[in-house]
């Protein structure tokens, strides 16, 4: 298998990845640069609208997942700018690719077994950053556990969101409409229509009934929860969405 391969990955794979001088900072976290390279701004600019009110100095913020790319710098910068500390997870080896900063601090482990590491430097968060991380726990490891434990650190009026969720049904929705019909045109075949089976079971895939799912568990649990449009500015926009988990 090409180390360049976008298929499925889990959390080793990553660890790998990371050490791969081969690979850009989108390959590493499992993007082609087509894909990812060059949309950080408006990744932020889409979450932090989300995640916010944030302006009020001395926020606690999580980033679970942070990967190496531009986003974590960005979103460092922005913490350095208001005042607010910011915690960042994920494998050392992708954590030894962020260089250190004043305003934030580094958690190596894969979530949520590092938990008592992260309560150590805040019992409690503002606001919690799961970004393009939710498909790989839910295809290798157990979704709820680590949803559950991420739901737990987020302080009272706080703001969670489990972003760029890929759902199966959402692309089947769109590859069976005319917008998707001359994406695939445009992108894979011209001279072929999508083939789109609904009702079709796609294991390891999260899909309408697994975010809606989510919101049900965390909505019972006391939380807020919604599912979101992502910006139509971002590459996937037509086939991946957000879910913001609040506890009021």
């Amino acid at each position: 298998m090409s180390s360049k391969h976008f298929d499925f990955i889990g959390f080793e794979d990553f660890r790998r990845r990371a050490q791969d001088p081969s690979l850009s900072p989108a390959e590493k976290i499992g993007f082609p640069d087509a894909v990812r390279a060059g949309r950080d701004a408006e990744i932020l600019e889409d979450a932090l609208g989300k995640l916010g009110p944030l302006d009020t100095p001395g926020k606690r913020i999580l980033d679970i997942g942070c990967g190496c790319s531009d986003l974590p710098l960005m979103l460092l910068e922005f913490c350095r700018a208001r005042d607010h500390s910011i915690v960042l997870v994920d494998s050392q080896e992708m954590l030894d690719l962020v260089p250190d900063h004043p305003n934030g601090r580094k958690c190596a482990g894969a979530f949520p077994d590092n938990l008592a590491a992260i309560t150590a430097l805040h019992a409690r968060y503002d606001a919690i950053l799961i970004y393009s991380v939710a498909q790989v726990v839910f295809a290798e490891g157990n979704i709820f556990r680590f949803l559950d434990a991420a739901a737990g650190l987020l302080d009272h009026g706080g703001r969670m969101l489990v972003g760029d969720v890929p759902n199966a049904g959402m692309r089947r929705r769109f590859l069976a409409s005319p917008a998707g019909r001359k994406h695939h045109h445009e992108n894979y075949d011209p001279n072929s229509d999508p083939v789109v089976d609904f009702n079709t079971l796609e294991p390891r895939a999260i899909d309408d009934a697994v975010v809606l799912g989510w919101l049900a568990r965390y909505r019972s649990a006391g939380f807020h929860a919604y599912v979101m449009p992502q910006d139509p500015r971002l590459g996937m926009a037509n086939r991946r969405e957000d879910v913001l988990i609040c506890r009021p």
